[in-house]
């Protein structure tokens, strides 16, 4: 146990490294998120307005959605370094070293923790500069963070399990783009349950995405249930070890072609 972390966080700390000489990949993950927090809640601020919408500000509704949206696409697109890795024959390299094959895996997913906990707090920054509020003070805050990793941590080790199956970049932006989309649009992030239509209602409580938008939203309102936070947290953990689970899996069918 103690070597496996040992080398989860020595290939960590490698990817962190590149992740510093990158910096426009952090900026790149936050354009989109950022425009809808910009636009969006100039456009939409008076959807606020209609009744049974239940919030009195639209940003303050959407902010903890798009927290949750910039980490999806970050998690989305974690396969890439891998991609890169295997063209420039680094992955060939590593795996002639003593490292373990599931660090590789968990040192993707540390790295990702990193982008996603800075990604989440600049776009937190920014929508209490434009005017939302986390009313639950730090701890509605922390539990953001933590259901921002939460979704990134699945989709990541799903992404990576992609990019070793397909090898291709196009194939891996396909693959994220079928995933990412619906799973995005089919939630409360955009609007609340009540105010969607009735397919959606039925199809949201099931989809990840829409686990973590709820346990954000709840956990930074005035008077958070903390325990329909924490059972989709348990959700998310669980969706989490069967991604990296197929991660692992993908990574030993890798290794057994080369």
């Amino acid at each position: 146990m103690t070597e496996a972390i040992r080398d989860t966080l020595l290939f960590a700390r490698r990817l962190l490294r590149n992740l510093m000489r990158q910096p426009w990949f952090v900026i790149a993950t936050l354009t989109q998120p950022v425009v809808l927090l910009l636009l969006s809640s100039a456009l939409f601020s008076r959807v606020a307005t209609l009744p049974g919408f239940g919030w009195e500000s639209y940003l303050t509704f959407l902010a903890p959605g798009l927290v949750i949206m910039g980490a999806l696409f970050a998690g989305g697109w974690n396969g890439m370094g891998v991609i890169g890795d295997i063209d420039r024959g680094v992955m060939d390299r590593l795996l002639v070293t003593p490292m373990r094959r599931g660090a590789m895996v968990a040192g993707k997913l540390v790295q990702l923790t990193v982008l996603v906990v800075l990604q989440s707090v600049i776009l937190m920054a920014l929508a209490e500069m434009r005017g939302a509020t986390f009313e639950n003070g730090p701890a509605g805050m922390l539990a953001l963070l933590a259901a921002a990793v939460l979704i990134a941590a699945p989709v990541g080790a799903l992404s990576t399990a992609i990019a070793l199956t397909t090898r291709t970049v196009e194939s891996l932006i396909a693959g994220v783009a079928m995933v990412l989309l619906p799973l995005t649009y089919l939630t409360a992030l955009f609007m609340p349950v009540a105010l969607v239509p009735r397919w959606i209602q039925v199809v949201a409580p099931y989809n990840p995405v829409d686990w973590a938008v709820t346990a954000a939203r709840t956990a930074v309102s005035s008077d958070p249930d903390w325990g329909a936070v924490f059972l989709r947290f348990g959700y998310l953990t669980a969706l989490t070890v069967g991604c990296v689970f197929l991660a692992v899996r993908a990574f030993r069918s890798y290794v057994r072609s080369v």
